[in-house]
């Protein structure tokens, strides 16, 4: 028995070295002015959200209230999240790589959806409950462990993720609702509101002399697309010219602003979606197709079918920025938005999945209606996600880009510019402590607690365009990737050889220099194994 647990500490410590060796970075954010500074903090997170959707970022969708605050905030040009939804959520409250927290799976690490994090990764409201912050979160969870336990301190939590009509599984203060009754009115993303303007009603009245931490989690654009029929007519007949032409419109506009300096990628026309589901198609009719094919190529019916789906995703995104306009309100009305740090993002990029679960799909009923189950599928993934390559759940840049948004009107004063260091979710935790005065814990609850691998972003919010990380790592259901400087590999799944890119050219990963710079890809390869090996070692250090 003594062994066996000097084996374990000899495996953790040699963990806690070797990820504290990685995480190295030539920039520390220790003592910056800001520190301390105890902001009101509202996170908002959006769900298969496209790079390019919001306004702000080139889309032709109408985002006035995102626009705004980026506007008069920062947009960031090359953040990054982790190709998919609960590692990313994983990350986001507890500032470690989802496989090391086991909330994704890779070789030699049990985990995945339902993995259960270590003693030593609390999320972030219980770090900063003691320095008087109250907790708030409303919507999507998809953690591991129950929210009030997390430290929030009021939460409504959607765990039914195949209705925005009629939900089934939902929860107040982690206990059941009743299900929601069709035609009752409701809709999720406007419920999601809702509840946060409550708690920030509450806090006005009872808490005002205390900051908030509100993580409010959005499920839109999530499949499947359902939308209010008001907001889809708005949007009914703007994408009948095509993905082809209609993401041309898009890269030029981001061109212009400034956004990205790259060559348009082609859609990759053999690229579907991810996971096949053959029978889904016999009850979506004639209208899907599963590639991305030229929009001409495409029949009369399959264009209708096909810019009405894009239609949903529009109105449902335009619908979550009216509701986020509805929370920005309630700040303004409770005299807090100019000492309010806020955040917007995606948890990944566009989906190309083509399903059909829930309630299942009526062909027969409105499309975007709750009697139908429509997914958006690769071609007009390819089109939110432009200007990048490929999709959730893939590593390429269209699957971990976000558009990140950060506005605080007391304190960031370079209104309106952008932000291009690259920067991961990772750095969101040591963020919001460095803000709440708070030391990371070396010990939580009897054990040692790990090195985080991000670092403040606070620097880089002031100005300072010095880099952020040494390297910056993936791993999901196979594929994986490495970004070191402008360097990047990225391979599309386990048996895959990698690919090379220069991002500072070709972010669209258009030009694959593998074959012309193998020691380069071996040099990487080696340091993506020696990440991946310390993350194995830590995921698996502990019960």
């Amino acid at each position: 028995m003594k062994s066996a647990v000097f084996s374990v500490s000899v495996r953790r410590l040699a963990g806690l070295a070797a990820l504290a060796a990685l995480g190295a970075a030539p920039l520390p954010a220790a003592n910056h002015p800001l520190a301390g500074s105890r902001p009101n903090i509202l996170f908002i997170l959006a769900d298969d959200l496209g790079y390019s959707d919001l306004g702000c970022y080139g889309g032709e969708i109408q985002t006035p209230n995102l626009d705004a605050l980026a506007r008069d905030g920062l947009r960031f040009t090359q953040f990054y999240n982790t190709a998919r939804c609960w590692p990313s959520r994983g990350v986001v409250m507890t500032g470690y790589y989802a496989q090391a927290i086991r909330r994704d799976k890779m070789p030699g690490v049990r985990g995945g959806a339902g993995g259960r994090r270590p003693a030593w990764a609390p999320l972030l409201p219980e770090l900063i409950k003691p320095a008087g912050y109250r907790c708030y979160h409303s919507g999507k969870w998809h953690i591991d462990g129950k929210r009030l336990a997390g430290g929030f301190d009021h939460s409504y939590s959607i765990e039914d993720h195949n209705r925005f009509f009629s939900p089934k599984k939902h929860l107040l203060d982690d206990q059941p609702l009743p299900p929601v009754e069709r035609g009752s009115g409701f809709y999720l993303t406007t419920h999601i509101a809702d509840h946060a303007i409550q708690c920030l009603q509450e806090h006005a009245e009872q808490y005002p002399d205390r900051p908030f931490f509100h993580y409010v989690c959005f499920t839109s654009p999530h499949f499947p697309l359902q939308a209010l029929p008001e907001d889809i007519a708005k949007y009914r007949d703007r994408y009948l010219a095509g993905w082809n032409r209609l993401q041309r419109d898009r890269y030029e506009r981001m061109v212009a602003m400034g956004l990205v300096n790259h060559p348009l990628p082609p859609m990759e026309r053999e690229v579907g979606p991810p996971y096949h589901f053959p029978d889904a198609f016999k009850v979506l009719g004639p209208g899907e197709t599963n590639r991305p094919v030229p929009w001409i190529e495409l029949s009369p019916e399959q264009r209708r079918f096909q810019a009405t789906k894009m239609a949903i995703h529009a109105a449902m995104v335009d619908r979550m920025d009216r509701e986020i306009g509805r929370i920005l309100d309630q700040l303004k009305r409770m005299g807090a938005f100019d000492n309010t740090l806020i955040f917007f993002c995606s948890d990944n990029g566009a989906s190309a999945e083509i399903m059909v679960r829930g309630d299942g799909h009526d062909p027969t009923a409105p499309m975007g209606s709750a009697d139908t189950f429509l997914c958006l599928g690769p071609g007009w993934s390819s089109f939110a996600n432009t200007p990048f390559r490929r999709h959730k759940t893939w590593v390429h840049e269209g699957g971990i880009s976000t558009p990140l948004i950060v506005h605080w009107p007391k304190q960031l004063h370079d209104r309106g510019a952008f932000r291009r260091t690259p920067a991961h979710f990772i750095d969101i935790v040591p963020t919001v402590l460095e803000l709440a005065g708070v030391e990371p814990p070396r010990r939580w609850k009897g054990v040692d607690v790990p090195p985080k691998p991000g670092h403040s972003l606070l620097p880089v919010l002031t100005g300072d365009e010095r880099p952020l990380h040494d390297e910056l790592w993936w791993y999901h259901e196979g594929n994986r990737a490495l970004r070191v400087g402008d360097w990047k590999i990225v391979a599309a799944g386990a048996d895959s050889p990698w690919e090379l890119y220069d991002l500072s050219r070709d972010r669209g990963e258009i030009h694959n220099l593998a074959g012309e710079k193998p020691d380069l890809v071996r040099e990487l390869a080696e340091r993506w194994n020696r990440r991946a090996a310390a993350i194995r070692e830590l995921a698996n250090s502990s019960p």
